[in-house]
């Protein structure tokens, strides 16, 4: 019995705009991922941080669900740079199709990037500068 076709595409653009609460992990895997589930956890800690801490800075509140989708963006560089020969041989092997991947995943791939990077370095800017001045530059 042939299995569905999981497009890489698909995956990194969930790993893009999902992937925080693992949209990307679930598609590949299932409902069950344990890894997706992880990533599904960071909303109820998150809401756990804000109600156990109301008056803690909305960064502190929000930092489970950014270290969620920093590694979301990490998960989708990798899913998009796997060649689609292995991409097949790992989750298209009993799908009797073929990948072919197109300049839609280059353009996630940069957009991915820059996102992740930008939303890195200034979790880490921010971080600091609660840490080590209060809060004094925002």
């Amino acid at each position: 019995m042939p299995t569905q076709h999981k497009n890489k595409t698909l995956a990194t653009f969930l790993a893009l705009v999902l992937g925080g609460v693992g949209a990307h992990r679930f598609y590949l895997r299932g409902a069950l991922d344990k890894l997706g589930l992880l990533h599904l956890i960071s909303l109820p800690v998150a809401a756990l941080v804000a109600g156990l801490a109301p008056q803690a800075d909305v960064f502190y509140k929000i930092l489970p669900l950014v270290l969620s989708y920093s590694a979301a963006f990490i998960e989708g560089l990798v899913i998009g740079l796997l060649p689609d020969e292995k991409w097949d041989a790992a989750y298209n092997s009993g799908s009797g199709r073929r990948s072919d991947s197109t300049w839609l995943l280059a353009l996630l791939l940069v957009g991915t990037m820059l996102v992740g990077a930008t939303v890195v370095i200034a979790t880490m800017a921010r971080l600091f500068d609660l840490l080590y001045t209060g809060g004094a530059y925002g």
